[in-house]
């Protein structure tokens, strides 16, 4: 049991004003595993309130000071990785052996490469008559989710510090408890106070005071779509800059050449089961030549059979959804697939076999999938994926498009250009041709209710500059 009663603002440790507190529960076990305070919005007043004034100090202090904070803050999250994955798993669910990779490893290697990015990141340049400077936007509010907890969150602090931006971070409420693994690390750095500041609580409450403050700069927020209209809804009040990273309905198109025994399983196993299927980026739409279904269909269904289930604590390859919220929700949508005449292939509503305690759901495959089906249409997160026959490559790009999303994808091919020339027309963020790897240093962001703005990388920092001009004489 991980039991914190205190938030972080202004460099101290201290209690929030408001004196609930949230429970966070094991989704294997059903059984509570930690405690964090409910934040108040007088709380996010305190923590805007430090983070404005240490950005007199933090925001003109030079790139190698920064550089050596941010390397402080990576070596700390590798030498506690263990301790961050064993959090991570037991308040996600995600078996310990991909936590340790994903959960903690991502985190970690990102935020060292922002050691590497400040190196020689041009923060200054000479465009004519002119001195181009890039600088901080401020004081920014970093709202992150529950799927991915710690990358997400660094996804965010990594290059707001390294711009030169001070932050007030809403870890969310369902898995907050390696935030203040985070935060100690922080702490033990000895980052000027007010630098950084950490306050629990729920969306509704503290996101949504980070989101209207008016001495918030900029709103960086990752979640539903949903919930990022309202991010936004209220971030326009003051006009802030409002960067989103929100939901997904990712295809994964299979050309008429492409080699099926070698991506058909990926594309099941990674490409859509992954972290139980909670993940934004899923390719949870696998497209595929009307006269291959079949064979696709029967490597899937022996894909999809070939995961084990299991709790965090085993060797399984999925653990349970983060709540029974989510769980229900997804067996829902499952239910919908079925009345709404899509082929189950292998799966469905009960809980696998031998898990009745925990939030599990079978790995679930469907066939004979149409644009029109709720199923094809809506952000689902679970272990759920949806086979639509195409006629043609016309019909292939109509029906990848075919979303209010345009976070990632996917084309398999024996032809390398020839995958490339269809991403092209793919309004999507990222595509991964032929199980191309997730790169930490390539723009991670969406087209169309996906979001705006990027992540990762060098990109990633400039979402967290603004630029200004000094017009010099001759």
């Amino acid at each position: 049991m991980k039991e914190f009663d205190q938030l972080y603002i202004g460099g101290a440790w201290v209690p929030s004003q408001g004196g609930e507190t949230i429970e966070v529960v094991n989704p294997s076990t059903e059984q509570v595993c930690g405690r964090v305070p409910a934040g108040t919005p007088a709380d996010v007043d305190r923590a805007v309130e430090a983070a404005r004034a240490a950005f007199e100090t933090w925001g003109f202090t030079s790139p190698e000071e920064r550089r050596k904070h941010i390397e402080g803050i990576a070596e700390g999250l590798r030498s506690r990785s263990e301790e961050i994955a064993a959090c991570i798993s037991q308040e996600l669910g995600m078996p310990i052996r991909l936590a340790t990779a994903i959960q903690a490893g991502l985190p970690a290697a990102n935020m060292a490469n922002h050691v590497r990015i400040l190196e020689d990141f041009p923060f200054e340049e000479r465009v004519g008559n002119s001195l181009v400077i890039r600088e901080p936007v401020g004081v920014v509010g970093a709202i992150t989710p529950w799927n991915y907890p710690l990358h997400q969150i660094v996804a965010k602090v990594a290059p707001a510090l390294a711009a030169g931006c001070t932050v007030v971070l809403k870890p969310s409420e369902v898995t907050p408890l390696n935030a203040f693994i985070l935060t100690e690390i922080i702490d033990a750095v000895g980052l000027p106070a007010g630098t950084f500041n950490l306050v629990t609580g729920t969306g509704p409450v503290v996101g949504e005071a980070i989101a209207a403050h008016p001495d918030v700069d900029m709103v960086s927020f990752t979640g539903s779509t949903r919930a990022g209209k309202r991010v936004t809804e209220l971030g326009a009040q003051t006009v802030k800059r409002v960067h989103l990273e929100l939901g997904g309905k990712s295809a994964n198109v299979i050309l008429d050449d492409a080699d099926l025994d070698a991506c058909v399983a990926p594309g099941v196993i990674s490409g859509c089961f992954l972290n139980s299927g909670q993940t934004c980026s899923a390719l949870t739409r696998m497209l595929v030549p009307r006269g291959m279904q079949a064979q696709v269909v029967a490597l899937a269904k022996a894909a999809a059979e070939s995961v084990t289930v299991g709790p965090a604590d085993s060797d399984a390859r999925l653990g349970p959804l983060v709540s029974a919220t989510q769980r229900d929700r997804v067996r829902a949508y499952i239910q919908t697939g079925i009345d709404e005449g899509a082929t189950l292939v292998t799966g469905g509503v009960d809980p696998p076999e031998g898990l009745d305690t925990g939030y599990f759901v079978q790995p679930t495959v469907f066939a004979d999938v149409t644009p029109d089906m709720t199923i094809a249409r809506e952000e689902i997160f679970g272990p759920v994926l949806a086979i639509m026959p195409y006629d043609d490559e016309e019909q292939a790009v109509e029906i990848a498009n075919a979303t209010i999303y345009g976070l990632a994808g996917a084309v398999q091919s024996a032809d390398v250009e020839r995958a490339k020339a269809f991403a092209r027309r793919m309004r999507t963020g990222q595509v991964n041709i032929n199980e191309g790897g997730f790169n930490l240093l390539a723009p991670f962001g969406g087209y169309k209710q996906s979001g705006n703005g990027r992540e990762l990388g060098r990109f990633g920092l400039e979402e967290f500059l603004e630029y200004k001009s000094l017009q010099l004489p001759a």
